[in-house]
């Protein structure tokens, strides 16, 4: 088990930046790592995951304007997110996944778009 601390959260306008960041308690170089958000009223999604080895995979509507990255050696990951809209509103949640039944979560960090 780690504990995620997710920063970086915040209020921004239409097409203006944010970058999250996630640090883990303990090594992760051996974990799938994620971002989640969750709107007001919505479910939680995936927005993206980074493996081990740097393959990145996020969901259609924010491909092509958010960057995952990964810190080993800082046990960090990071969420570069460019071009926000109102859309990407929501408490985003950084994700740890270390086995088929073993995923650890963050306390979440909120990001509000204006427009």
């Amino acid at each position: 088990q780690v504990q995620l601390v997710e920063s970086g959260g915040g209020w921004v306008q239409t097409g203006e930046s944010l970058r999250l960041s996630c640090v883990a308690s303990g090594s992760i170089r051996l974990h799938i790592m994620g971002w989640y958000r969750q709107a007001p009223g919505k479910e939680r999604e995936l927005v993206a995951h980074i493996t081990p080895a740097g393959s990145r995979q996020y969901i259609g509507s924010v491909k092509g304007r958010f960057t995952i990255s990964r810190d080993d050696a800082k046990k960090m990951v990071e969420l570069q997110m460019n071009s926000l809209t109102p859309e990407d509103t929501g408490v985003y949640y950084c994700n740890s996944v270390r086995g088929p039944r073993i995923a650890d979560w963050g306390q979440g960090t909120q990001v509000t778009v204006s427009s």
